[in-house]
């Protein structure tokens, strides 16, 4: 058996020869002419010089000889961004040059208009009998299948604050009667919703609906003064369907990994309840 101190000497070493051969290709395929540099005497070898490159990164390059020798370097967040940024590496390329450095990318912050993709479209319709649900970065519900409607109500006629999560949780009191457990599950959600938010701190259309739960709601008010923050959760969720009665859910948030902002959320029947039977007579009204 392998000691697990070997183990781990035997990754970090694959790491590294795996990150100077990325690096070593991404900067071969790069032109002078591509970055703003002189093309100069001609080259012995395809690409940028690794003095060139080092510059552009504004590292030294004797440092950065050693990092494509695979020698034991350990960059700075800022220093991949230099490099993944004088590369030219696109968004996989910068994740996986993190990836190699056993670093997270930092994610870029976009205000851009969200959109579904057909695709996630699609597999939503066909999850006939798990009510799901796709949100965006604030938490706005975006899409959603027939199981979602008719366990929670209609989504076409609200407005998009109203089709918000964290509003109709602490601001519609309908929704917040089809919660058992009211307080438990919003006390959590917040706590999701204020980590989630921190990457958009200053963001108006954040700052606005923050401002307007504060408005709605003592329990929002109150709490998120608390600062208190968790990581995404899965659990099982009641509800009180004002037709069916009580309802029990397995309920599990997955991040889209073409879309990191948005999160499917797909609620599974359990045998609790009879719900399974419940959905099934509801899908059919």
């Amino acid at each position: 058996m392998i000691p697990a101190m070997d183990q781990r000497s035997d990754t970090f070493e694959a790491r590294r020869r795996e990150l100077a051969a990325f690096l070593r290709s991404r900067r071969e395929r790069l032109t002078p002419s591509e970055v703003g540099l002189p093309e100069g005497f001609r080259r012995r070898t395809p690409g940028l010089r690794r003095e060139e490159l080092a510059m552009l990164a504004g590292v030294g390059t004797t440092w950065y000889t050693w990092l494509e020798q695979g020698r034991d370097i350990r960059p700075s967040i800022q220093v991949l961004n230099a490099l993944a940024d004088a590369l030219r590496l696109d968004e996989a390329e910068r994740r996986h040059l993190f990836t190699l450095n056993n670093r997270h990318a930092p994610q870029a912050v976009s205000s851009a208009p969200e959109c579904v993709d057909e695709p996630l479209q699609r597999m939503l319709a066909n999850l006939t009998h798990q009510p799901a649900y796709v949100l965006g970065r604030r938490w706005d519900v975006l899409a959603w299948n027939r199981a979602a409607e008719v366990l929670f109500g209609g989504y076409d006629t609200l407005d998009r604050d109203e089709r918000n999560t964290m509003h109709r949780l602490f601001a519609d009191p309908a929704h917040r009667k089809l919660l058992v457990d009211w307080e438990a599950v919003a006390r959590v959600s917040l706590a999701m919703f204020r980590a989630d938010s921190a990457r958009y701190a200053g963001d108006p259309d954040f700052e606005r609906l923050i401002a307007l739960l504060k408005q709605a709601s003592a329990e929002f008010r109150d709490w998120w003064q608390r600062h208190e923050v968790v990581n995404p959760l899965s659990g099982i969720k009641r509800i009180d369907h004002p037709v069916k009665g009580r309802m029990s859910f397995e309920h599990t948030g997955l991040t889209l990994t073409s879309r990191p902002e948005m999160k499917l959320i797909v609620y599974t029947p359990l045998d609790d309840d009879d719900t399974n039977r419940k959905l099934a007579e509801l899908l059919t009204l």
